[in-house]
Protein backbone atom coordinates (compact mmCIF):
# COMPACT_ATOMS: atom_id res chain seq x y z
CA UNK A 1 0.00 0.00 0.00
CA UNK A 2 1.41 3.66 -0.33
CA UNK A 3 0.86 5.71 2.57
CA UNK A 4 -0.43 9.24 2.25
CA UNK A 5 -0.28 11.88 5.01
CA UNK A 6 -2.37 15.24 5.08
CA UNK A 7 -0.79 17.85 6.36
CA UNK A 8 -3.62 20.51 7.94
CA UNK A 9 -3.19 23.26 10.15
CA UNK A 10 -4.11 26.96 10.54
CA UNK A 11 -2.09 30.36 8.90
CA UNK A 12 1.01 30.57 10.64
CA UNK A 13 1.96 27.55 13.02
CA UNK A 14 4.68 26.54 10.32
CA UNK A 15 2.74 24.29 8.59
CA UNK A 16 4.26 25.45 4.96
CA UNK A 17 7.91 25.74 6.18
CA UNK A 18 7.59 22.45 7.51
CA UNK A 19 6.03 21.18 4.07
CA UNK A 20 8.74 23.18 2.02
CA UNK A 21 11.46 21.09 4.08
CA UNK A 22 10.03 17.78 2.98
CA UNK A 23 10.21 19.16 -1.05
CA UNK A 24 13.77 19.68 -0.82
CA UNK A 25 14.31 16.30 0.68
CA UNK A 26 11.91 14.69 -1.97
CA UNK A 27 13.17 11.93 -4.00
CA UNK A 28 14.34 12.76 -7.79
CA UNK A 29 13.37 9.43 -9.61
CA UNK A 30 9.68 9.55 -8.87
CA UNK A 31 9.07 7.03 -12.13
CA UNK A 32 10.81 4.34 -9.86
CA UNK A 33 7.70 4.79 -7.71
CA UNK A 34 3.80 4.73 -7.76
CA UNK A 35 3.54 8.31 -7.90
CA UNK A 36 4.31 9.71 -12.06
CA UNK A 37 3.28 12.76 -11.45
CA UNK A 38 4.02 15.04 -8.69
CA UNK A 39 2.42 17.85 -8.06
CA UNK A 40 2.79 21.00 -6.47
CA UNK A 41 1.16 20.43 -3.05
CA UNK A 42 2.66 16.73 -2.95
CA UNK A 43 6.14 15.58 -1.71
CA UNK A 44 7.17 12.03 -2.34
CA UNK A 45 10.12 11.19 0.03
CA UNK A 46 11.82 7.84 1.12
CA UNK A 47 11.05 5.94 4.45
CA UNK A 48 14.73 5.30 6.05
CA UNK A 49 15.41 1.32 6.08
CA UNK A 50 19.63 0.94 6.68
CA UNK A 51 18.16 -2.69 5.81
CA UNK A 52 18.27 -2.48 2.08
CA UNK A 53 22.04 -1.14 1.94
CA UNK A 54 23.11 -4.10 3.46
CA UNK A 55 20.60 -6.14 1.56
CA UNK A 56 22.09 -4.97 -1.40
CA UNK A 57 25.75 -5.91 -0.89
CA UNK A 58 24.77 -9.26 0.04
CA UNK A 59 22.67 -10.03 -3.27
CA UNK A 60 25.20 -8.00 -5.29
CA UNK A 61 22.78 -5.01 -7.06
CA UNK A 62 23.12 -1.42 -7.37
CA UNK A 63 19.81 -1.00 -6.93
CA UNK A 64 17.35 -0.43 -3.81
CA UNK A 65 13.99 1.13 -3.45
CA UNK A 66 12.79 2.07 -0.15
CA UNK A 67 9.09 2.81 0.99
CA UNK A 68 7.75 5.81 0.42
CA UNK A 69 5.42 8.09 1.66
CA UNK A 70 3.34 10.34 0.26
CA UNK A 71 3.16 13.63 2.25
CA UNK A 72 0.22 16.43 0.75
CA UNK A 73 0.01 20.18 2.03
CA UNK A 74 -3.65 20.54 2.74
CA UNK A 75 -5.04 24.21 0.87
CA UNK A 76 -4.77 26.73 4.01
CA UNK A 77 -7.33 25.49 6.94
CA UNK A 78 -9.40 29.27 8.35
CA UNK A 79 -12.19 29.25 10.40
CA UNK A 80 -15.24 28.56 8.01
CA UNK A 81 -13.30 26.32 5.93
CA UNK A 82 -16.42 24.22 5.84
CA UNK A 83 -18.63 26.39 4.59
CA UNK A 84 -16.41 27.26 1.56
CA UNK A 85 -14.68 30.10 3.58
CA UNK A 86 -10.52 30.39 2.42
CA UNK A 87 -9.83 27.07 -0.08
CA UNK A 88 -11.87 25.39 2.16
CA UNK A 89 -13.77 23.05 -0.99
CA UNK A 90 -10.35 22.22 -2.41
CA UNK A 91 -8.77 21.79 1.26
CA UNK A 92 -12.16 19.25 1.85
CA UNK A 93 -11.04 17.20 -1.41
CA UNK A 94 -7.90 16.84 -0.72
CA UNK A 95 -8.06 15.77 3.10
CA UNK A 96 -10.35 12.72 2.10
CA UNK A 97 -7.69 11.09 0.30
CA UNK A 98 -5.23 10.57 2.85
CA UNK A 99 -4.76 7.69 5.57
CA UNK A 100 -3.65 9.68 8.31
CA UNK A 101 -3.91 13.41 9.42
CA UNK A 102 -0.46 15.23 10.55
CA UNK A 103 -1.98 18.35 12.22
CA UNK A 104 0.79 21.22 12.93
CA UNK A 105 0.23 23.00 16.04
CA UNK A 106 2.21 25.89 17.04
CA UNK A 107 3.99 26.00 20.17
CA UNK A 108 6.61 28.53 19.42
CA UNK A 109 7.04 31.98 20.50
CA UNK A 110 7.85 34.30 17.75
CA UNK A 111 6.80 38.56 18.08
CA UNK A 112 7.57 38.26 14.23
CA UNK A 113 5.23 36.01 12.91
CA UNK A 114 1.83 36.90 14.21
CA UNK A 115 -0.89 34.21 15.32
CA UNK A 116 -4.31 33.78 13.52
CA UNK A 117 -6.14 34.01 16.81
CA UNK A 118 -3.63 36.82 18.47
CA UNK A 119 -2.08 34.26 20.94
CA UNK A 120 -0.26 31.28 20.88
CA UNK A 121 -2.84 28.92 22.63
CA UNK A 122 -2.25 25.33 21.18
CA UNK A 123 -5.73 23.40 22.59
CA UNK A 124 -7.64 26.52 21.08
CA UNK A 125 -6.13 25.58 17.80
CA UNK A 126 -6.60 22.32 18.11
CA UNK A 127 -10.58 23.23 18.95
CA UNK A 128 -10.86 25.84 15.81
CA UNK A 129 -9.48 22.98 13.22
CA UNK A 130 -11.25 19.87 14.59
CA UNK A 131 -14.62 22.23 14.83
CA UNK A 132 -14.11 22.79 10.90
CA UNK A 133 -13.66 18.74 10.60
CA UNK A 134 -16.92 18.32 12.17
CA UNK A 135 -18.85 20.82 10.87
CA UNK A 136 -17.91 18.93 7.14
CA UNK A 137 -19.00 15.61 8.16
CA UNK A 138 -22.11 16.46 9.98
CA UNK A 139 -22.49 18.18 6.48
CA UNK A 140 -22.41 14.88 4.98
CA UNK A 141 -24.35 13.24 7.58
CA UNK A 142 -27.15 15.26 7.23
CA UNK A 143 -27.78 14.04 3.45
CA UNK A 144 -27.41 10.91 4.70
CA UNK A 145 -30.33 11.42 7.06
CA UNK A 146 -32.48 12.90 5.18
CA UNK A 147 -32.81 9.56 2.60
CA UNK A 148 -33.94 7.48 6.13
CA UNK A 149 -37.53 7.02 4.64
CA UNK A 150 -36.11 5.10 1.71
CA UNK A 151 -34.23 2.63 3.91
CA UNK A 152 -35.04 -0.97 2.66
CA UNK A 153 -32.46 -3.64 2.98
CA UNK A 154 -30.48 -4.45 6.29
CA UNK A 155 -27.07 -2.69 5.05
CA UNK A 156 -28.76 0.09 4.29
CA UNK A 157 -30.45 0.24 7.79
CA UNK A 158 -26.96 -0.42 9.29
CA UNK A 159 -25.66 2.81 7.45
CA UNK A 160 -28.64 5.13 8.64
CA UNK A 161 -27.95 3.34 12.75
CA UNK A 162 -24.30 4.53 12.22
CA UNK A 163 -25.09 7.39 11.02
CA UNK A 164 -27.55 8.59 13.33
CA UNK A 165 -24.62 7.60 16.17
CA UNK A 166 -22.26 9.26 14.95
CA UNK A 167 -24.34 12.47 13.84
CA UNK A 168 -25.40 12.54 17.85
CA UNK A 169 -21.78 12.42 18.73
CA UNK A 170 -20.44 14.75 16.33
CA UNK A 171 -22.76 17.33 17.62
CA UNK A 172 -21.15 16.55 21.05
CA UNK A 173 -17.94 17.96 19.60
CA UNK A 174 -16.80 14.18 19.80
CA UNK A 175 -14.40 12.61 16.71
CA UNK A 176 -16.26 9.99 14.75
CA UNK A 177 -12.70 8.00 15.47
CA UNK A 178 -14.16 7.94 19.04
CA UNK A 179 -17.49 6.74 18.06
CA UNK A 180 -18.57 3.17 19.29
CA UNK A 181 -19.92 2.07 16.23
CA UNK A 182 -20.82 -2.11 15.68
CA UNK A 183 -18.57 -3.58 12.97
CA UNK A 184 -22.12 -4.08 10.65
CA UNK A 185 -22.25 0.05 11.33
CA UNK A 186 -18.78 0.40 10.37
CA UNK A 187 -18.60 -1.21 7.23
CA UNK A 188 -21.85 0.52 6.33
CA UNK A 189 -20.29 4.46 6.54
CA UNK A 190 -16.97 3.65 5.42
CA UNK A 191 -17.88 4.54 2.44
CA UNK A 192 -18.70 8.00 3.88
CA UNK A 193 -15.28 8.78 3.91
CA UNK A 194 -15.45 10.98 6.94
CA UNK A 195 -12.86 13.20 7.81
CA UNK A 196 -12.92 12.95 11.31
CA UNK A 197 -13.09 9.27 11.33
CA UNK A 198 -9.07 8.89 9.97
CA UNK A 199 -6.39 8.53 12.66
CA UNK A 200 -4.28 12.16 14.13
CA UNK A 201 -0.96 12.73 14.61
CA UNK A 202 0.11 15.97 16.31
CA UNK A 203 2.88 17.63 15.36
CA UNK A 204 4.13 20.26 18.29
CA UNK A 205 6.05 22.53 16.48
CA UNK A 206 8.72 23.92 19.06
CA UNK A 207 11.43 26.26 19.11
CA UNK A 208 14.80 24.94 18.74
CA UNK A 209 15.66 25.57 21.99
CA UNK A 210 13.02 23.06 22.80
CA UNK A 211 13.42 20.15 20.75
CA UNK A 212 16.16 17.93 22.37
CA UNK A 213 13.08 17.85 25.56
CA UNK A 214 10.53 16.96 23.29
CA UNK A 215 11.61 14.98 20.71
CA UNK A 216 11.31 11.38 22.35
CA UNK A 217 7.67 12.38 23.36
CA UNK A 218 5.24 9.90 21.98
CA UNK A 219 1.75 10.25 24.00
CA UNK A 220 -1.20 8.39 23.50
CA UNK A 221 -2.51 11.32 21.77
CA UNK A 222 -0.08 10.14 19.14
CA UNK A 223 1.62 13.62 19.83
CA UNK A 224 5.46 14.65 18.30
CA UNK A 225 7.70 17.47 18.55
CA UNK A 226 9.01 18.72 15.73
CA UNK A 227 10.69 22.15 15.05
CA UNK A 228 9.94 22.98 11.32
CA UNK A 229 13.14 25.09 10.90
CA UNK A 230 15.10 23.02 12.05
CA UNK A 231 14.20 20.28 9.51
CA UNK A 232 13.97 23.06 6.78
CA UNK A 233 17.69 23.75 7.40
CA UNK A 234 18.27 20.10 7.65
CA UNK A 235 16.93 19.90 4.59
CA UNK A 236 19.88 22.24 2.75
CA UNK A 237 22.27 19.92 4.10
CA UNK A 238 24.18 16.73 2.45
CA UNK A 239 23.48 13.18 3.96
CA UNK A 240 26.61 13.48 5.98
CA UNK A 241 26.29 17.19 7.15
CA UNK A 242 22.65 16.02 8.49
CA UNK A 243 23.97 13.45 10.49
CA UNK A 244 26.86 15.95 12.21
CA UNK A 245 23.91 18.52 12.57
CA UNK A 246 21.97 16.11 14.07
CA UNK A 247 24.65 15.01 16.80
CA UNK A 248 25.21 18.45 17.31
CA UNK A 249 21.55 18.97 18.15
CA UNK A 250 21.49 15.94 20.48
CA UNK A 251 18.99 14.19 18.33
CA UNK A 252 19.13 10.24 16.92
CA UNK A 253 16.65 11.10 13.95
CA UNK A 254 14.85 14.09 11.96
CA UNK A 255 11.69 15.38 12.53
CA UNK A 256 10.61 13.64 9.35
CA UNK A 257 11.88 10.51 10.15
CA UNK A 258 10.12 10.46 14.02
CA UNK A 259 7.09 11.33 11.51
CA UNK A 260 7.37 8.89 9.03
CA UNK A 261 8.01 6.18 12.40
CA UNK A 262 4.54 7.25 14.19
CA UNK A 263 2.92 7.41 11.29
CA UNK A 264 3.69 3.48 10.15
CA UNK A 265 2.81 3.41 14.01
CA UNK A 266 -0.91 4.90 14.09
CA UNK A 267 -2.04 2.82 11.23
CA UNK A 268 -0.72 -0.21 12.22
CA UNK A 269 1.87 -1.31 8.98
CA UNK A 270 5.19 -2.56 8.64
CA UNK A 271 7.20 -3.50 5.91
CA UNK A 272 8.85 -6.78 3.90
CA UNK A 273 11.81 -7.54 1.91
CA UNK A 274 12.47 -8.68 -1.30
CA UNK A 275 16.13 -9.31 -2.32
CA UNK A 276 17.55 -10.32 -5.56
CA UNK A 277 20.17 -9.69 -8.41
CA UNK A 278 17.79 -6.84 -10.00
CA UNK A 279 16.88 -4.80 -6.76
CA UNK A 280 16.51 -5.27 -2.92
CA UNK A 281 12.93 -3.24 -1.89
CA UNK A 282 10.83 -2.48 1.20
CA UNK A 283 7.55 -3.17 0.62
CA UNK A 284 4.54 -1.68 3.04
CA UNK A 285 1.65 -3.84 3.72
CA UNK A 286 -0.78 -3.53 7.16
CA UNK A 287 0.52 -5.77 10.22
CA UNK A 288 -1.69 -8.56 10.07
CA UNK A 289 -1.39 -9.50 6.54
CA UNK A 290 -1.40 -12.77 5.19
CA UNK A 291 1.52 -14.20 2.65
CA UNK A 292 -1.30 -13.56 -1.01
CA UNK A 293 -2.20 -10.16 0.57
CA UNK A 294 1.90 -8.61 0.70
CA UNK A 295 2.08 -10.61 -3.05
CA UNK A 296 -0.89 -8.39 -4.22
CA UNK A 297 1.44 -5.18 -3.33
CA UNK A 298 3.79 -6.76 -6.17
CA UNK A 299 1.53 -7.64 -8.46
CA UNK A 300 -2.36 -7.94 -7.89
CA UNK A 301 -2.19 -10.65 -10.69
CA UNK A 302 -0.14 -12.93 -7.54
CA UNK A 303 -2.83 -12.44 -4.95
CA UNK A 304 -4.89 -15.27 -7.47
CA UNK A 305 -1.95 -16.95 -8.07
CA UNK A 306 -0.21 -17.10 -5.27
CA UNK A 307 1.96 -20.42 -4.68
CA UNK A 308 3.39 -20.07 -1.38
CA UNK A 309 5.90 -17.55 0.27
CA UNK A 310 10.00 -18.26 0.45
CA UNK A 311 10.69 -16.58 3.60
CA UNK A 312 13.76 -15.52 5.80
CA UNK A 313 14.10 -13.23 8.76
CA UNK A 314 16.33 -10.36 8.24
CA UNK A 315 18.70 -11.98 11.04
CA UNK A 316 19.25 -15.03 9.31
CA UNK A 317 19.68 -13.97 5.98
CA UNK A 318 22.29 -11.37 7.01
CA UNK A 319 23.83 -13.97 9.48
CA UNK A 320 23.94 -16.22 6.61
CA UNK A 321 25.24 -13.98 3.89
CA UNK A 322 21.99 -14.45 1.43
CA UNK A 323 19.44 -16.75 0.16
CA UNK A 324 21.70 -20.10 -0.20
CA UNK A 325 23.81 -19.50 2.90
CA UNK A 326 20.05 -19.39 5.13
CA UNK A 327 18.59 -22.43 2.96
CA UNK A 328 22.20 -24.74 4.01
CA UNK A 329 21.58 -23.81 7.50
CA UNK A 330 17.38 -24.53 7.57
CA UNK A 331 16.86 -21.08 7.84
CA UNK A 332 14.66 -20.99 4.65
CA UNK A 333 10.76 -21.97 4.72
CA UNK A 334 8.18 -22.24 2.55
CA UNK A 335 4.82 -20.67 4.14
CA UNK A 336 1.53 -20.97 2.82
CA UNK A 337 -1.60 -18.96 2.21
CA UNK A 338 -2.44 -18.59 5.88
CA UNK A 339 1.19 -17.08 6.81
CA UNK A 340 1.06 -13.93 8.45
CA UNK A 341 3.81 -12.03 7.48
CA UNK A 342 6.57 -10.06 9.98
CA UNK A 343 8.10 -6.95 9.76
CA UNK A 344 11.53 -7.75 8.22
CA UNK A 345 10.86 -11.10 6.64
CA UNK A 346 12.54 -10.83 3.65
CA UNK A 347 10.38 -12.80 0.72
CA UNK A 348 9.92 -14.42 -2.66
CA UNK A 349 6.69 -15.48 -3.59
CA UNK A 350 5.79 -18.20 -6.09
CA UNK A 351 3.16 -17.73 -8.45
CA UNK A 352 1.51 -18.82 -11.07
CA UNK A 353 0.39 -16.48 -13.49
Amino acid sequence: MNLSVGIVGLPNVGKSTLFNAILKRQIAAASNYPFTTIEPNVGVVEVPDDRLAVLAKIVNTQKNIPAVVRFVDIAGLVKGAAQGQGLGNKFLSHIREVNVICHVVRYFQDENVVHVNGAVNPQSDIDTVNSELILADLETLEKVKSQKSKVKTTSEKSKIDGVEKLYEALNKGILAKDVVLTDEEKEAVQELQLITAKPVIYVKNVDESQITDNSKQTTERNEIAICAKIEAELAELSEEEQKEYLKQLGLEKSGLERLIQVAYQTLGLVSFLTAGEKEVRAWTIVKGARAPEAAGVIHTDFIKGFIKAEVCSYGDFVKFNGWQGARDNGKVRFEGKDYVMQEGDVTEFKVNV
